[in-house]
């Protein structure tokens, strides 16, 4: 009989976190009976004596706020692309005993556009200046060509988005957040804010937008979202984002690929409708 694996979401708040519904949906799919994924309440605080205590029997961990960049100092490797943003969602625990460190939301953001026709654009914006908005100027810089316009409320935050632009190569234009709705003109608008912080946008979505890859999935359709895919335009949603890095963490932590993205989205789409 195989082994028992563990696998786990930790974060702090954590409850709202679909992370075990998308996990637990692939290993039935996968016939992985023997698999199980819990979600544990840690702050910065207790991160290290988590890690420390776990056993051969875990396989990884998924990491959301606050833990990204608190979690670099206890792996042994770090994948490129998580090094890029300095942020790691993805921890892989090998049958050695090594840490290994990776940022799934990369790879799950440009997956998630291409999934909805989004390819190269010729140039971009983004709303917020927080800890999302590094991992989308990364995506950003695999299909986008042009500026990256993105839209702050401070001096410190702005001055934080050129800092990513510059090590990721990406052309950083810096607008002040009074003037966000100017941001609705772009080919692909990226919204990284925080629940409520863009419905005021709403009125102003022109009448052909581009494409909108809103973060949040909860709730869902955010204001800005629902006003966008009114008028006609293409909208990428926070489900589509998780859905797409949790299989590439579900591929690494077990081995299996392909991890079954349909059986995947279906469980969080009747977990959201559920709440």
């Amino acid at each position: 009989m195989p082994q028992p694996r563990r696998a786990a979401v930790l974060g702090s708040p954590i409850a709202h976190s679909l992370s075990p519904v998308l996990h637990r949906a692939a290993y039935a799919e996968l016939g992985l009976d023997s698999w199980s994924y819990d979600r544990f309440e840690v702050d910065e605080a207790g991160l290290a004596d988590f890690v420390e205590k776990l056993d051969a029997g875990w396989a990884g961990l998924s990491l959301t706020m606050p833990l990204k960049r608190a979690v670099i100092p206890l792996l042994d490797t770090v994948s490129e692309a998580a090094a890029s943003v300095e942020a790691v969602n993805t921890v892989v625990l090998t049958e050695d005993g090594r840490r290994l460190g990776d940022n799934t939301d990369i790879p799950g953001m440009v997956a998630a556009l291409r999934e909805r026709g989004a390819g190269t654009v010729e140039s971009a914006a983004v709303l917020g200046a927080g800890a999302t908005a590094s991992s989308a100027l990364a995506a950003l810089s695999q299909i986008c060509t042009g500026p990256v316009t993105t839209y702050v409320r401070s001096r410190a935050r702005a001055d934080e988005m050129r800092g990513w632009g510059e090590r990721l190569g990406v052309d950083v234009v810096i607008a002040d957040w009074a003037e966000a709705a100017r941001a609705l003109a772009a080919p692909l608008v990226v919204a990284t804010t925080p629940a409520g912080t863009t419905d005021a946008l709403a009125a102003a979505v022109p009448d052909a937008p581009g494409t909108l890859f809103d973060v949040l999935y909860d709730p869902w359709p955010t204001a800005l979202a629902a006003a966008w895919a009114d008028r006609g335009g293409a909208v990428v949603g926070g489900l589509d984002l998780l859905v797409h890095q949790a299989v590439l963490q579900v591929e690494q932590m077990t081995g299996r690929s392909p991890a079954p993205l349909a059986a995947m989205r279906a469980a969080g789409e009747a977990a959201l409708a559920a709440r």
